[in-house]
């Protein structure tokens, strides 16, 4: 643990649980304050702030629908005001279901794009220009590898989180004259709600075809953000990390 987290503000979407709970945990146990948002899991939240100010950290969790900028704009405002500047963003708010595409209505591949798109779009937005204006930011966002294979029960999953990773592309080089870093981790199966959209047979269809042969746990995602938020990932910005296990190996 060093200290370069203690004594800043951290904001991560979808705090409340599986990997956003996580990033948010060990970031407190590095020094950061952090502040958490959920869509509707107020208990699991307040638990995670609870963990957080054990630890002897300020910790904050607020109610936001990421794909509505009214909520993203309180979100960020709120915790600008009770914990002060955000210095670390990881933007882990999302939703994932299955649909084939003869049962994917236009309804619910919009409800996907705005929250795991447009909702990466508005948090990253709502906190990228107080961060060039102090010449400091680091940001991770959060895709899949979904959006490196094909999926055919995920069409719509699949293509939001393509467009996460061309949104982060495209973001750190607007953002890095301005000492602000953006970066994107794709991760495999982890064990986490989410992860349970897929029935049972097909996880253990996964893990077979993982070369690690298991799924990936919250915490070891946790650790790839705090490195791509640390200045340990100093000279790295618009990178995708994958984890999965060797199920998908980048070339």
């Amino acid at each position: 643990m060093s200290d370069e987290f203690q004594g800043r503000t951290a904001l991560v979407t979808g705090g409340s649980r599986g990997i956003g709970r996580a990033i948010a945990l060990r970031l407190a146990f590095e020094g950061a304050n952090v502040a958490i948002s959920y869509a509707s899991r107020r208990d699991d939240a307040e638990r995670t702030v609870a963990e957080i100010r054990a630890m002897g950290r300020r910790g904050l969790a607020e109610p936001c629908n990421v794909g509505r900028p009214e909520d993203v704009e309180w979100l960020v405002t709120r915790t600008g005001a009770e914990l002060g500047p955000i210095d670390f963003l990881a933007h882990c708010g999302a939703i994932s279901n299955l649909a084939d595409h003869s049962q994917l209505s236009y309804e619910q591949w919009r409800e996907t794009i705005d929250v795991n798109l447009n909702g990466t779009y508005l948090t990253v937005f709502a906190v990228k220009d107080a961060m060039i204006a102090r010449g400091f930011g680091r940001i991770v966002t959060i895709s899949s590898i979904a959006a490196l294979l094909p999926r055919k029960m995920q069409i719509h999953y699949a293509s939001a989180k393509a467009g996460v990773m061309a949104l982060t592309r495209c973001c750190a080089e607007a953002f890095a004259p301005h000492d602000v870093r953006i970066n994107c981790i794709a991760p495999g199966l982890v064990e986490t709600e989410m992860a349970h959209v897929l029935p049972p047979e097909r996880m253990r269809e996964v893990i077979a075809a993982t070369p690690m042969g298991r799924i990936g746990q919250p915490e070891e995602i946790a650790s790839v953000a705090r490195f791509l938020l640390s200045d340990e990932s100093s000279f790295m910005t618009g990178q995708t990390i994958v984890a999965s296990g060797g199920r998908l190996m980048m070339s």
